[in-house]
This record gives C-alpha cells, sequence and structure tokens, in this order.
C-alpha cells in the first residue's frame, strides 16, 4: 500500500483533532483521543495545554481543564515532559513510574544533600498533614549549585513523584500540591498491576493508533514510555506502507489496523487558518513534521537571542493542510491588547487580501479567548 502525502497530511491532522474546531466541547474525550496533553508555565498569551485544547474546540475555556485533575479523570505524570493523562491508562503507566524513578535517583541534577531520611520525613509530612506544595518546605540550595538549580526539598518531592510514590493532587495558580499516590489514584486503578509486556504491547498500539502510520522511531517518541528496542521487537511482522514525503521521496511506515477504513472516512482539513502553540502535539516531533508537511519549525525560548532565527515565541501557522508561516505573540494585560510582535511567511506562499483576513480573523478569536480587548502588529 502506498500512502500519498495529501492522504498522510489529511489523516494526520484529522487523526490529532486538527479538524474543524467546532462542535459539542468534551475535554476529557479531547484528551483520551490525543493521549495526553503537555502542560507548561510559560503564560505568554496562554499556557500551552489551554491553547492546545482550545485549538482542537473553540468553545474549550481556561476553567475547563483543572476540575478534571480533582476529580480524578485525569493524572499528571511525564511522557516526553510535565503532561496530564486520562486517569484509565494508569494501569498501563505503571513501567513508567519504575523508568523514571530509577532515571532520577541515578540524576545528578536530583541529588539532594538534605539526609539520608529527607525523603521519608518529607513524605510523613504528606501523609500525616494532606496535599502540600513545595512553598510548605524549606531547604537551601547547595553552595555549589547553579542559580536554576532546584532546592534539595524540590528535588526530593520530585523524585517521589516521578517515581509514582507521591502525585499530584491538584494545582492553584499552577502551583503543584503533592499528596501520596493512594490518596489520588483511585483504588481500583492503583492496584491494578499489569504484566511488563501487556503494557508495552499498549503503548505501542496505542501510539500507533493516534499516529495512525510512523515509523519505530515515531512510536517510541510518542509517549516516550517505551525504548527503540522495545518498539522494534514490538513491530515485528506489523503491517507497513510506502509513505511519500512532501519532497516526493518515499519510505516505510508500520500502518495503524484500521488504516484504510480512517482513510476513506476522514474529511478533508478545515480551510481555517489555525494559530498553533510551539507546544501543540501536532508539531513536537520535528523531523515527523518537515517529512510530512516539508516544514521547518523550531522553538527559540530558550536560544540566545542573537541566534534567533525567528523569535521567542513563535506559533505556527496552519491552513488547511499546510503551513504558511510562523508569528510570534505577546499579551500585553494591562493594555489589553494581543502584540503581533513578528511575522514570517513560509517561502513560496502569497499572502492574498483573502489569507490575511483570515489571519485577522484568527488573531481576534484568540484575543477573545484569552480576554484581551483587541489585536495590535508592531511587526
Amino acid at each position: 500500500m502506498k500512502l500519498s502525502n495529501p492522504d498522510a497530511r489529511r489523516l494526520w491532522l484529522h487523526s490529532h483533532g486538527l479538524g474543524a474546531p467546532t462542535g459539542p466541547l468534551n475535554v476529557m474525550a479531547t484528551i483520551k483521543a490525543l493521549g495526553f496533553v503537555q502542560i507548561d508555565s510559560v503564560r505568554n498569551v496562554t499556557r500551552a495545554h489551554h491553547h492546545i485544547l482550545w485549538s482542537r474546540n473553540q468553545s474549550y475555556r481556561e476553567k475547563h481543564l483543572w476540575p478534571l485533575l480533582r476529580q480524578r479523570q485525569i493524572f499528571e505524570h511525564f511522557t516526553h515532559d510535565a503532561s496530564l493523562i486520562p486517569m484509565d491508562f494508569l494501569p498501563m503507566w505503571r513501567r513508567q513510574f519504575t523508568r523514571m524513578g530509577k532515571h532520577v535517583a541515578n540524576s545528578a541534577w536530583f541529588a539532594s544533600n538534605l539526609g539520608k531520611n529527607s525523603i521519608r520525613d518529607i513524605k510523613a509530612r504528606i501523609e500525616a498533614d494532606g496535599p502540600l506544595s513545595t512553598h510548605a518546605f524549606s531547604s537551601e540550595l547547595d553552595a555549589e549549585s547553579k542559580t536554576w538549580a532546584l532546592p534539595p526539598h524540590k528535588r526530593a518531592l520530585d523524585k517521589m513523584w516521578y517515581a509514582g510514590e507521591l502525585a499530584t493532587s491538584h494545582r492553584e495558580n499552577f502551583i503543584k500540591f503533592y499528596d501520596v499516590a493512594e490518596r489520588v489514584f483511585p483504588a481500583q486503578l492503583h492496584a491494578d498491576h499489569r504484566p511488563e509486556r501487556e503494557q508495552i504491547n499498549w503503548l505501542c498500539t496505542q501510539a500507533l493508533h493516534r499516529l495512525g502510520f510512523a515509523t519505530a522511531s515515531e512510536v517510541a517518541k510518542f509517549w516516550d514510555a517505551v525504548s527503540l528496542k522495545e518498539v522494534r521487537a514490538w513491530a515485528k511482522g506489523k503491517a507497513e506502507i510506502e509513505l511519500e514525503a512532501a519532497d516526493g521521496s518515499f519510505s516505510k511506515a508500520f500502518m495503524a489496523p484500521d488504516l484504510a477504513r480512517r482513510l476513506a472516512e476522514t474529511p478533508m482539513p478545515s480551510k481555517r487558518l489555525r494559530i498553533l502553540n510551539p507546544f501543540d502535539p501536532a508539531i513536537r516531533d520535528r523531523t515527523r513534521l518537515e517529512r510530512l508537511f516539508g516544514f521547518e519549525y523550531r522553538n527559540e525560548m530558550f536560544v540566545p537571542k542573537a541566534k534567533r532565527r525567528w523569535g521567542y515565541y513563535v506559533y505556527p501557522l496552519l491552513e488547511g493542510a499546510r503551513f504558511v508561516g510562523r508569528i510570534e505573540l505577546k499579551a500585553d494585560r494591562k493594555a489589553s491588547v494581543l502584540f503581533v510582535t513578528g511575522f514570517w511567511p513560509e517561502s513560496g506562499i502569497k499572502w492574498s487580501a483573502a489569507r490575511r483576513a483570515k489571519l485577522e480573523a484568527e488573531l481576534a478569536r484568540l484575543a477573545r479567548f484569552v480576554g484581551l480587548a483587541t489585536k495590535k502588529w508592531q511587526a
């Protein structure tokens, strides 16, 4: 089977919830369909998790997300980064607690000078007092630590969080509150221990289902909870396709079992122009993004200004099934203005009056979503 590039784009965008951004709102269903939603502390216009969900359905509002954590419909842990994951997936996440627990135990980043009883003492206090944030504890940075290092008590908290001993009870103003896992995770799910092989099979199968078609590397990257070696062992004998890239070349990829049916049922992408978040899951794998769309993108927030190709917080612009440019935005909440501080049209894309009007309409929608009164161009 050969999968043309237009069909691959159509399937990928639809599978990742980037069809029409309207219809009945079901936040939990969206998170399940995506598999997880990355969370991020940076609030440039709105935090990444809110923007990602709004991009799938523009009826979404920021108030809709965090009650799901308190209601135990989702839990927070680490995929490729801190993420919100459907609680139903917990039994298949056990090995990730073990993997991450071993990783941080051997990491110099999480080394602590609190003493051998520190973790036990911190956990005992949470058991006695209930959910606590890092602000409930106090410890000094090591003398040799750099300014960006975590204080020892925070490292101890995170060690237990990565290992699944502690879990995120809730967040207040994005501040994480830790509680012991058995008080956060529903008892029947917390007690559900599956064989490791079953967990690996589930993680790989569910990744390929959401990707539709993928290389072994892309399957491994999806959750970042299985190794490439484990994926290759799982993939032996799986059906493959010839996948056409944006440049017309072909390469092999594994296919989801129902790929043909999904292709027949998948509509054409919405012609609306969309402003995607830099952390959007549809663009997270930059290699896949460039192969399918011929679109080069990188996040330059942590790149020195003089070395940036584009800007600090730059959003990809998606129109239909192609990326048409990049835009840098900044929210001035005191003045209630969404500023456009940079704009880079994609090479070969003509920015007609109609396309510019689409962008202005999306900027207005984004401004309304975050409660800003107007938008202005500084670029």
